[in-house]
């Protein structure tokens, strides 16, 4: 069973007991509880934590639900020349 201690973001160390507290103060959907907490804005982009915290805030407000208001995520990817992608070193000169 999950107390309010519990870490729901991990790379933003974001607990269970600021998430709710958020929802019940502002009654937020999760797309604003990220913007508020900085939960789902971690290193993982939200791929470990977005569907506890929709689950949270749907059950919280004692709504389904929507997938308008779900969190998205992002990879966590960055931009790679063609000259790394085939084993050369970029600063070769």
């Amino acid at each position: 069973m999950a107390g309010e201690k519990t870490i729901v973001c991990r790379c933003e160390e974001v607990t269970l007991e600021t998430i709710v507290d958020t929802i019940e103060q502002y009654s937020c959907s999760s797309r604003e509880v990220k913007l508020r907490t900085r939960a789902g804005m971690g290193y993982c982009g939200g791929r470990t934590c977005r569907n506890v915290i929709d689950r949270i805030v749907a059950a919280t407000n004692g709504e389904p639900i929507k997938d308008e208001l779900q969190l998205s995520y992002r990879s966590p990817i960055r931009p790679a020349t063609f000259e790394v992608l085939g084993g050369g070193h970029e600063n070769e000169s």
